[in-house]
C-alpha cells in the first residue's frame, strides 16, 4: 500500500505562538511527528505543508520532503483542511506526477502519535477495507452528562438524558470516544471525490489510542502538560529516539 505521510503546519498561532516548533523534552512538535512517520513501514513518501519559512527549516532538519510553500490564502485560521489537502493532491498529480493510495494526515498539535500508532492504523484500513481511520481516545465525561440549557438556563435535557442512562443500567452503557487528532488516515480517491472526511458510516473506523498519547496542544496549559507527561515518564519518549 503506497500511504503518503503529509504534515500540515501553518506558521500563525493565536493561542501559543509559533506553536509547531515550539519543544518538549527537546524537540520540536514538527520533529514529534516526522520521525514516527520515518519510522512507520508504510511510509512511501513523507512531506509537509506549511507557508512559514522556520517550519520548513525544522522539517527538512528531520528529513522531511518539502516540495512547495503552502499559499496564503491557504495558512489563514479559517482555511478549511480539506483545502489544505487538496491542494497538496493537486501539486502531486499535476506537478509530481504521483498518486497514492491513502494519506496519513499528521497534524504537529498532537505530538503524542508513535510509529506503532501509525502501523497498526494502516493494518486496519488494509484489514478492514476501511475509507478511514482516525485516532481517537475515551471521553472522561458520559453524553449522559453533557447538553445544552434551555433558554431558561434549565439543564432539562441533561436530566432526561441521566433518567434514561439509569433505566439502561450503568453497566450496559458502552464506552464512548471522540478523535484525538493524532492521525487522520484516508484513502486518496475517496477524498477526492468527496473532499471530506466524514461521509461513509460503514467504512470508517476509530484507532484507540491510551489518554496520555492523545494530547492535543490548543493552549499554553496543554503545552505544560504535555511537557510534564514527557518529564514524568507518562510518555515514552524512546518512541521518538
Amino acid at each position: 500500500m503506497k500511504v503518503l505521510y503529509l504534515i500540515t503546519a501553518r506558521g500563525g498561532s493565536k493561542s501559543v505562538p509559533g506553536k509547531n516548533l515550539r519543544k518538549i523534552g527537546g524537540m520540536s512538535l514538527v520533529g514529534f511527528k516526522a520521525i514516527a512517520a520515518r519510522k512507520s513501514k508504510y511510509c512511501t513518501r513523507l512531506m509537509i505543508s506549511t507557508d512559514s519559512p522556520e517550519i520548513q527549516e525544522e522539517a527538512r532538519r528531520y528529513g522531511v520532503d518539502v516540495p512547495f510553500t503552502r499559499p496564503a490564502e491557504l495558512a489563514t485560521d479559517t482555511a478549511p483542511s480539506a483545502d489544505v489537502i487538496m491542494h497538496a493532491i493537486v501539486w502531486l498529480e499535476e506537478v509530481a506526477g504521483e498518486r497514492y493510495d491513502a494519506i496519513m494526515l499528521l497534524e504537529p498539535s498532537s505530538p503524542f502519535a508513535r510509529y506503532v500508532d501509525l502501523d497498526n492504523a494502516v493494518g486496519m484500513m488494509i484489514q478492514k477495507d476501511a475509507n478511514l481511520v482516525v485516532g481517537v481516545r475515551e471521553v472522561e465525561v458520559s453524553s449522559a452528562l453533557t447538553g445544552p440549557l434551555d433558554q431558561q438556563g434549565r439543564i432539562t435535557q441533561i436530566i432526561d438524558q441521566i433518567e434514561r442512562r439509569s433505566a439502561l443500567g450503568r453497566q450496559d452503557a458502552p464506552r464512548e470516544y471522540t478523535m484525538n487528532g493524532a492521525l487522520y488516515l484516508f484513502r486518496w480517491g475517496f477524498f477526492k471525490k468527496y473532499r471530506a472526511l466524514y461521509k461513509d458510516r460503514e467504512k470508517s473506523y476509530g484507532y484507540v489510542m491510551d489518554r496520555y498519547y492523545s494530547v492535543e496542544v490548543d493552549n499554553m496549559i496543554d503545552l505544560q502538560w504535555a511537557e510534564f507527561l514527557a518529564s514524568k515518564g507518562y510518555v515514552d519518549m524512546s518512541y521518538w529516539r
